[in-house]
C-alpha cells in the first residue's frame, strides 16, 4: 500500500498493511527511519521493492478517513501551484493530537433521589443541574453556576446525589436553525432566490455577488447558508481578516440561534482539534475561517462563500504559495457545490470570468434600507496651504470639526503603519536600514523602536547617526498612522481618538474589542490603516478622509490601479451606513486628474473595469495572460545571481510554449533575513501549459547548497 507522509520526501512510500488491514484515506502512523510520522493511505503501493524489506504500518489512527474528494483537491492544488504533495498534506493536517485517542473530561449529572436535608450550597448545585437539563456540565461550570466551591460538588458525588462520568471533550457544535424569517428587500430578494436555487439544483456553480458597501450582501449569502443547512450539508464562509469574525459571528448567532465553528490563528489548539474532528464527522454545520480552512476535512461540503473576494490577504505569500479564492473555486468544482464570491469591488480576475461566461453575476445596486452611498470628493493638495510637518489639510480639518461637533465619527485613513517610514540623518543623508534586509526601518514611536516590516527585527531609535556619528540630526520623514495620531491629538485636543493598526494590538481579541468599542461610540476620530476597510460597520461614522490617496498609485505593480480603486471605494463605504446619517468621503490628492482618482470619484465602476481590462488584455498580462514568479534566495549574492542567469539561459521548455523569461533581477526588497533575493518572471499566453513547462524546466537543475527556490503561480505582488 502507498502512504503519503507529511515529511518533505516528495513521493508516496510503500508500506505493509497492519493486522486488520486499512483502506484508502485512512490516517496512519508509519516508521520513517528512527521516527514515527503521520501519513495517509493514498492508494496501492508501487510494488517494486522486496516485500521482506518493506516496513509495516504501526497503527491506524482513530480519525475519520480522508475522503477521496479532499485527496483529489490536494493533488490538483499541488499540481497547479507546483507544490510538493507532502506540503499540501501538511495544510490538511494542521490540528494537534490527530494520533491521540479521543480526549475525555469529567461531567456531572443528577442521578435521582435528592435528600430533603441539604445545605443551601448543595441545594444550589442541585438546582443548577436541573437548569442545565440533559447537557453535560463540567466541575468548573457547575461550581460557578451554583456559586460554591468544588468540594460541595464532590460531597454530593460521595452521597450519590449526582454522578461523575467520563465524556468526550470534543463535542459536536450546536445545531444551527435555518428556518428563521429574515427581512430582505429589493435586489436582495432576487439575489437570495438565485443562490437558493443553485443549491437546490445541486452541483458546482460559481457566482459573483457584487453589491455596493452596505447593500446587505452578507444577509443574501446567509440565505444560501440556511438552504445548505436545510439540506443537511456543510457550509464554509471565508473571511479575509480575523478582526471581522467577531461582528460576523454575532450576526450568524442572531440569524441561526447559535455560533458557528471558527478556524483561524486566534483559536486555541484544543478548539482546533475539536473543529477538525467535528468537521470530519459532519458535526459542524457552518465553519467561518481564514484561508487555511479550505483544507479542512469536510464530510459533505455543500457551499463555499469567499467574502471580500478581492482582498489581497487571500494570497498566501510564504510556505505553500496559493490564492484562497482560486482554491475555493477548485474545491467547489471537485466536491460539486456552489461557490459564492462576494465583494463591493471585485477583483479583475472575477470580473473577467463573468465576462467570459464562467461565473454568474448577481448585483445589489443600492444600500439596504434608506441609507445612501456617501458623496465622494477630492481635495487638491496643490491648492492647500499646509506646513511641511502637517498632513491634514485645512479643508479636511474643517469637515472633521463639523462632524464631531454633531456627535458623529470621522475616520482618517492612511495605509502606512508606524510613526514614519524613514529615519534620516540630516547631516549626511543616511537612511537607517535593517541589518538583515534591504529595507528601511519604520519608526514606531508608541514602542520607541525602529521596526523592519520584512523580518520583524527591531532596534532603538538612534540618537547619533550610525553612518557619520553626528548627534541630534536624526529626523523622522513622512507620515504613518502614529504620526497622524500625534497631529490629531494636537489639532483636536477634546476629541476621543482611536488608532486601528494591526501592529498596535498584541492579540486578535484586543483588536476585536477595540472595534466593538468604536462601533458603540467610544471614539470621535478613528485613524486607521487598511484594516478599517475590511467590512466593519460603525453606525456613527459619517466622514471618511483619505490622507494620501496617491500612495497606492506609486511603483510599477500591474495591479496598482485596481488595488487603489478597490481600497478607496471600500474605505469610503464605511461612511453613512444608516439612513439617519448621510456620509461623505474626501480624498486628499496631488493628482486629481489621474484616471484612477477620476474613476473613484465618478463611481462608474463598469467603465473602470472595462478600461483596466483593455490595458491588461493589450499587454497580455493576468487575467488575460499567465505569469509565474521564480524567487531565488541565498546568503551568497554571487551564487544566487549565477544560478538565476543559468536558469534564464537554459529555458528551452518555456520557449517551446512561447513563454518569455525576464530576469534575473534583484527583488524590490533584495535582502530579507540575511538572504539575497533574485527574481525571474515567466510570462505566457492564457492557454499555455505553463505548469508542465515550468516543471520540466526546473527539473533540469540541481540547486546549489544553501540556495532556495520558490515558484509563485499567478503572483499578486512582486516583492
Amino acid at each position: 500500500m502507498g502512504v503519503l507522509t507529511t515529511e518533505p520526501l516528495g513521493r508516496v512510500l510503500d508500506y505493509r498493511a497492519p493486522e486488520g488491514g486499512c483502506g484508502d484515506g485512512d490516517f496512519v502512523e508509519v516508521p520513517l527511519g528512527p521516527r514515527r510520522v503521520l501519513g495517509v493511505v493514498w492508494g496501492p503501493g508501487e510494488g517494486k521493492f522486496d516485500p521482506a524489506k518493506i516496513r509495516a504500518v504501526n497503527r491506524v489512527l482513530d480519525a475519520r478517513p480522508m475522503r477521496s474528494e479532499l485527496r483529489s483537491f490536494l493533488a490538483r492544488a499541488a499540481d497547479y501551484t507546483l507544490t510538493p504533495l507532502p506540503a499540501m498534506l501538511r495544510l490538511a493536517t494542521r490540528a494537534p493530537g490527530l494520533g491521540d485517542p479521543p480526549s475525555m473530561r469529567k461531567v456531572y449529572r443528577l442521578t435521582g433521589a435528592v435528600p430533603n436535608s441539604l445545605t443551601d450550597a448543595r441545594h444550589r448545585v442541585v438546582e443548577a443541574l436541573r437548569a442545565f437539563g440533559a447537557a453535560p456540565v463540567t466541575l468548573g461550570e457547575l461550581a460557578e453556576a451554583a456559586g460554591c466551591g468544588a468540594s460541595v460538588v464532590k460531597g454530593l458525588v460521595k452521597l450519590g446525589v449526582i454522578s461523575e462520568e467520563e465524556a468526550p471533550r470534543d463535542l459536536p457544535y450546536p445545531r444551527l436553525v435555518p428556518n428563521r424569517d429574515v427581512r430582505l428587500e429589493g435586489d436582495q430578494v432576487a439575489a437570495a432566490d438565485a443562490l437558493v436555487a443553485a443549491i437546490a439544483m445541486g452541483g458546482y456553480s460559481a457566482t459573483l455577488l457584487k453589491g455596493v458597501t452596505g447593500s446587505g450582501k452578507t444577509e443574501v449569502y446567509l440565505e444560501a447558508v440556511a438552504e445548505t443547512l436545510r439540506t443537511r450539508r456543510q457550509a464554509l464562509v471565508l473571511l479575509p481578516e480575523i478582526a471581522l469574525t467577531s461582528e460576523f459571528l454575532t450576526r450568524v448567532e442572531a440569524r441561526f440561534g447559535a455560533k458557528p465553528a471558527e478556524w483561524h490563528s486566534g483559536v486555541t489548539m484544543t478548539e482546533r482539534r475539536r473543529l477538525w474532528r467535528m468537521v470530519a464527522e459532519g458535526e459542524a454545520g457552518l465553519v467561518v475561517g481564514a484561508r487555511s480552512s479550505l483544507f479542512l476535512p469536510f464530510q459533505d461540503l455543500g457551499l463555499i462563500v469567499v467574502d471580500e473576494e478581492h482582498d489581497t490577504s487571500y494570497k498566501q505569500e510564504d510556505g505553500v504559495l496559493y490564492h484562497a479564492r482560486d482554491m475555493a473555486v477548485l474545491r467547489g468544482a471537485i466536491c460539486g457545490c456552489p461557490v459564492v464570491l462576494a465583494s463591493a469591488t471585485p477583483s479583475l480576475e472575477s470580473w473577467a470570468n463573468v465576462e467570459a461566461g464562467k461565473y454568474q453575476r448577481l448585483d445589489l445596486a443600492s444600500r439596504f434600507g434608506a441609507a445612501d452611498m456617501p458623496e465622494m470628493r477630492a481635495i487638491d493638495m496643490r491648492a492647500e496651504r499646509l506646513p511641511g510637518d502637517r498632513w491634514i489639510s485645512p479643508t479636511l480639518a474643517a469637515k472633521v470639526e463639523t462632524v464631531i461637533g454633531r456627535g458623529e465619527q470621522a475616520l482618517l485613513f492612511l495605509n502606512r503603519r508606524g510613526f514614519a517610514p524613514v529615519t534620516l540623518c540630516r547631516a549626511c543623508g543616511h537612511q537607517v536600514g535593517c541589518d538583515h534586509c534591504d529595507a528601511r526601518m519604520v519608526e514606531h514611536r508608541f514602542q520607541k523602536r525602529l521596526v523592519c516590516h520584512q523580518c520583524g527585527a527591531t532596534k532603538p531609535v538612534p540618537v547619533a547617526c550610525p553612518a557619520c556619528g553626528v548627534e541630534g540630526r536624526m529626523a523622522a520623514v513622512g507620515p504613518g498612522v502614529e504620526r497622524l495620531a500625534e497631529e490629531v491629538a494636537a489639532r483636536f485636543p477634546e476629541a476621543r481618538l482611536s488608532v486601528l493598526s494591526s501592529d498596535l494590538f498584541g492579540t486578535a481579541r484586543a483588536l476585536k474589542e477595540a472595534i466593538v468599542t468604536i462601533a458603540e461610540g467610544g471614539a470621535d476620530i478613528i485613524i486607521g490603516t487598511q484594516i478599517v476597510a475590511k467590512g466593519h460597520n460603525f453606525p456613527l461614522l459619517t466622514l471618511v478622509g483619505v490622507i494620501d490617496a496617491d500612495l497606492g498609485l506609486q511603483g510599477s505593480d500591474l495591479r496598482a490601479a485596481e488595488r487603489t480603486f478597490q481600497l478607496m471605494r471600500q474605505v469610503a463605504g464605511r461612511a453613512g451606513r444608516t439612513a439617519e446619517r448621510k456620509g461623505e468621503a474626501w480624498l486628499q490628492t496631488h493628482q486629481p486628474e489621474h484616471p484612477v482618482i477620476r474613476a473613484i470619484l465618478g463611481g462608474d465602476e463598469e467603465a473602470f473595469w472595462a478600461a483596466e481590462a483593455a490595458e491588461r488584455r493589450a499587454a497580455g498580462v493576468p487575467p488575460y495572460g499567465r505569469m509565474a514568479g521564480i524567487i531565488l534566495s541565498s546568503p551568497d549574492v554571487a551564487a544566487v545571481f549565477d544560478f538565476g542567469g543559468e536558469l534564464a539561459r537554459r529555458c528551452e521548455p518555456l520557449k517551446r510554449i512561447g513563454a518569455e523569461v525576464w530576469g534575473p533581477a534583484p527583488a524590490p526588497i533584495a535582502r530579507v533575513r540575511g538572504r539575497h533575493r533574485v527574481r525571474l518572471l515567466v510570462k505566457a499566453e492564457k492557454g499555455a501549459p505553463l505548469q508542465a513547462a515550468l516543471a520540466e524546466w526546473l527539473a533540469g537543475f540541481k540547486l546549489p547548497r544553501d540556495l532556495r527556490l520558490a515558484v509563485d503561480i499567478d503572483p499578486q505582488s512582486f516583492l
